[in-house]
């Protein structure tokens, strides 16, 4: 998984302006490898098989005295938190709807932090990435969401969701930009020259 080369960004950033040149909306996109570390993962999958270990080793056979049956259930509990810690496997083990909700609790976190309720006549639009987890999401300001259901937006997410499956991400962009500028311009098309926000696309670290 890699994020976005120089050449791409630049490619982003010329998108935004050009959205931005023919309407009213304050467009931040923002890219993150992934929302969270998920550290606790690891410890609670190992916890949780660790503690099988008794049950088993009752279920073959009570062999192991109560001093080994101890030292085996920590050896078992260390290896699989270090081998779960694995890039590849660590995301398996994530469920879904965890991996969803943190990406969207960053989605929002990132929509204050970059200033986008705060723009005149409250036409912010964030559209944010999260490649590890698969995430898209687009979050409007108050000035959008009255003139244009959320609705809207569903067909876009889906699209650039395949292509972030796909590794296109940076195609992902471009197409999303300019299906959400083809509806800004004719919903909120421009009535002055302005730029309060940032352009460039925002990479997390």
């Amino acid at each position: 998984m890699t994020l976005l080369s120089k050449s791409d960004q630049e490619a982003v950033t010329a998108a935004i302006n050009e959205v931005e040149r023919e309407t009213d909306a304050e467009l931040v996109t923002v890219l993150t490898a992934q929302s969270d570390n998920y550290s606790y993962i690891p410890l609670l999958w190992a916890g949780i098989l660790a503690l099988l270990v008794p049950g088993i080793a009752n279920y073959f056979g009570s062999w192991l005295g109560a001093d080994m049956l101890m030292l085996v259930q920590w050896g078992t509990f260390i290896l699989l938190s270090l081998l779960f810690r694995v890039p590849g496997i660590n995301t398996r083990l994530i469920p879904r709807q965890v991996r969803y909700w943190r990406a969207s609790n960053l989605a929002r976190r990132q929509f204050l932090e970059q200033n986008l309720h705060h723009t005149e006549g409250d036409t912010g639009m964030l559209i944010f990435v999260s490649e590890a987890e698969r995430y898209v999401e687009i979050l409007v300001d108050q000035g959008i969401a009255d003139i244009l259901d959320n609705t809207v937006w569903e067909d876009i997410v889906a699209d650039f969701t395949a292509k972030v499956h796909q590794g296109q991400t940076r195609q992902g962009f471009l197409d999303c930009i300019a299906s959400c500028g083809k509806l800004l311009k004719e919903h909120i098309p421009a009535t002055h020259e302005r730029n309060e926000l940032p352009n460039h696309l925002v990479i997390l670290p």
